[in-house]
């Protein structure tokens, strides 16, 4: 059997083997069709000097590839990424073949890749990265970003009326008392730009820091966490209240949903941030 980088570094595999649990509940709930989606994690702390004295692996002739821009914050960082192309479901039962390990040079502004094979990361890494330059920049402990295409989230960004932070946010506050209290911030909104865009970098870096989760039109949501898990958690928590927005359409009327004065109950219960409850 070929040997992996996972070989011998049990913190390693466990947080790559989530890695592939998640990219299994996203497969599993209609979330990552073909090869859609992707994720990255920072997984620095777990890199050993052998590990740093690995060759960069080639790909079509070259050894470095931009990251999009200068990143200064990630400096010697490490992170796994799903691979361009690559589908969830197969990155969720061969996650090395899928995925790939790459590392930062030290002009901040290339990466290299590592193991177990030259598979590219994917084609938001621009985004990953600039959102891993931002949390690391801002002193945070979250390690894990996750792009993916929750269907009714989805959905709700192509209605007009939707197309809010703050409309979203508080509907989806008032549909079920735990999404006001595992989502606190809430989700932010960002008009339809290209894919894999500076441009849609830059956008999500304005508004990550402020909400849970961050919503693309038309196009479908990111998240940051202290893993994986968390990341897919906050996105799970989210959908399930445009859910039942959904269900209650389909029963034949708008749900009313939670009023103001309950909503506030449910901050004081938990005593969560009262700034965009209206």
């Amino acid at each position: 059997m070929k040997s992996s980088i996972l070989d011998g570094r049990s913190e390693l595999a466990a947080c790559i083997s989530e890695c592939a649990e998640v990219a299994c509940y996203l497969w599993e709930k209609g979330w990552a069709e073909r090869n859609g989606g992707n994720m990255t994690y920072n997984i620095t702390s777990y890199v050993d000097a052998a590990m740093r004295s690995l060759p960069a692996l080639e790909y079509k002739g070259a050894a470095a590839f931009p990251t999009g821009k200068v990143l200064p914050h990630l400096k010697g960082c490490w992170f796994y990424a799903k691979g361009t192309g690559r589908r969830m479901r197969d990155l969720a039962r061969k996650p090395m073949e899928n995925g790939c390990i790459i590392r930062i040079t030290d002009d901040c502004a290339h990466y290299e890749m590592v193991a177990d094979s030259p598979v590219m990361p994917t084609s938001e890494l621009p985004s990953h990265l600039a959102l891993q330059d931002y949390l690391i920049g801002s002193g945070s402990s979250y390690k894990a970003t996750l792009h993916t295409h929750p269907i009714e989230l989805v959905a709700m960004s192509h209605i007009r009326r939707f197309c809010s932070s703050e409309v979203l946010t508080n509907t989806l506050w008032s549909m079920i008392p735990e999404t006001l209290a595992f989502a606190p911030l809430g989700i932010g909104f960002i008009p339809f730009a290209n894919p894999g865009t500076v441009e849609l970098a830059d956008e999500t870096l304005k508004l990550i820091g402020s909400y849970d989760v961050v919503l693309w039109e038309k196009h479908g949501t990111v998240a940051v966490g202290i893993d994986m898990m968390d990341a897919f958690d906050q996105t799970d928590v989210l959908n399930k209240a445009a859910c039942i927005y959904k269900s209650a359409c389909q029963m034949g009327n708008a749900p009313e949903g939670m009023s103001e004065k309950q909503m506030k109950g449910i901050q004081e219960l938990f005593n969560l941030p009262k700034k965009r409850v209206k």
